[in-house]
């Protein structure tokens, strides 16, 4: 337990000192707009405070989100779909993308492979992207943040330094669309690596068999 409060700490301070070398790209992008570069700064260091202080619940949360049984392919979840329907999914990411049951499926079978935080992030950014109300809106960015980009996070997702970047350059005014290349990065990993092993997994043949109508009786 003491070695896992010293890499907390560790990344604690990663944490801080991302925070300040963001300011300084801002303030040095932004040139002389103190105003912007203070406000991100205070955003920042929100931040940091608040992941300080759950520093020890995370290292729980991690743990308990590790152990998480393995999903099946029944896709309790959500309506059960059709034959039909299922078999669609293997034409193209973007069919079992736009199905719930295809959701929910391809969700069990990323729990499986330690993933599921990559649909769990963007289904957030999708449900971020219909709320209008500017409060809610700052509030639904700073969890999404927390939650999925913060580096002490158990469901931290795989980002590049260049979506980062961007990132911290958009948390100086949370939109709607504060995380939309994080989001598209994050849904090319899925359709590049996991999708295809989804498709040619036992879970979605035994999916397809169960749908399957019954042969007529003689």
């Amino acid at each position: 337990m003491g070695s896992e409060r010293a890499e907390m700490r560790k990344r604690q301070m990663q944490v801080h000192q991302e925070a300040a070398a963001s300011v300084l790209q801002a303030r040095h992008k932004m040139g002389n707009t103190p105003t912007n570069a203070s406000k991100f700064l205070r955003c920042l260091l929100s931040l940091c405070i608040s992941l300080t202080v759950r520093g020890d619940e995370e290292t729980i949360q991690r743990s308990t989100f590790e152990q998480q049984p393995e999903g099946n392919s029944n896709c309790e979840e959500s309506p059960k779909p059709t034959v039909d329907e299922a078999r669609s999914w293997a034409v193209s990411f973007e069919k079992l993308m736009k199905s719930a049951a295809g959701r929910s499926c391809f969700r069990q079978f990323l729990r499986t492979e330690f993933s599921e935080e990559n649909m769990m992030f963007w289904l957030a950014c999708e449900d971020l992207k219909k709320e209008t109300n500017k409060t809610v809106v700052e509030e639904k960015v700073r969890q999404i943040y927390e939650d999925f980009i913060s580096i002490l996070s158990p469901k931290e997702v795989s980002l590049d330094s260049r979506v980062r970047e961007v990132i911290n350059r958009n948390m100086l005014e949370p939109t709607s669309c504060t995380f939309d290349d994080a989001q598209q990065q994050i849904y090319t990993l899925m359709q590049r690596d996991s999708y295809p092993r989804y498709i040619n997994s036992p879970a979605y043949t035994d999916l397809l068999n169960s749908l399957e109508e019954p042969p007529p009786e003689p």
